[in-house]
């Protein structure tokens, strides 16, 4: 069960704290109140902000080697419901990324445009049905080697900066022999920000 957020005061509670004031102020209860929100407000993407990676990132993580089909890392991103793989070597280390996008190029539907719409982009995958076909090879030939990675240790406010700089929907967490421990996604961001909205700390039921 989660923690209550702690009782938010009314016009009522400003109008008596003005009272307990004993120097005059030329300031009303519901500037006062405008003041809390917007203090409230200040305080919460502060808070936010400092959020370290490790406590907002999934794990574990699943990961595919560079020699796994293509066949098989499509069917652990369906039956996952993820939209992103880490490639990692025989040490665990992290080698390279294959995502939908790679997947849908691969079949011969073009990845999502930024002047497409939703609409457009699935239009796509089903007009042009006759046209795709099934992947093969492996992961290695469609994997892309530099990716994006953060160290635990980061805040949100640097995943969010390097997100916006690559024009990335995710970012791999990596420890510092770049072994995965985590992944961070857009998704995650929506969910933090709602939490927040909420007056809940990451995790929270």
């Amino acid at each position: 069960m989660g923690r209550r957020p702690p009782p938010q005061p009314d016009r009522e509670d400003f109008v008596h704290a003005l009272r307990e004031v004993d120097t005059f102020m030329d300031i009303t209860a519901d500037d006062l109140m405008d003041l809390n929100r917007r203090a409230t407000v200040h305080a919460r993407l502060r808070a936010t902000e400092t959020l370290r990676v490790q406590d907002l990132m999934h794990h574990p993580v699943h990961t595919v080697r560079p020699e796994t089909t293509l066949a098989a890392a499509a069917h652990i991103l369906v039956e996952r419901r993820i939209s992103g793989l880490p490639v990692v070597d025989h040490e665990e280390r992290l080698a390279g990324i294959i995502t939908e996008a790679d997947f849908l190029r691969a079949v011969g539907v073009p990845s999502h445009q930024p002047t497409h719409n939703l609409w457009q982009t699935l239009e796509a995958l089903f007009v042009h049905h006759d046209e795709i076909h099934e992947p093969e090879g492996t992961v290695a030939e469609l994997m892309m080697n530099d990716v994006v990675t953060v160290p635990p240790d980061d805040t949100l406010h640097d995943v969010v900066d390097a997100m916006k700089r690559h024009h990335i929907k995710r970012v791999v967490v990596v420890d510092e022999d770049r072994h995965v421990t985590g992944m961070i996604t857009r998704s995650d961001l929506v969910r933090v920000f709602f939490d927040r909205m909420r007056g809940q700390a990451p995790g929270e039921a």
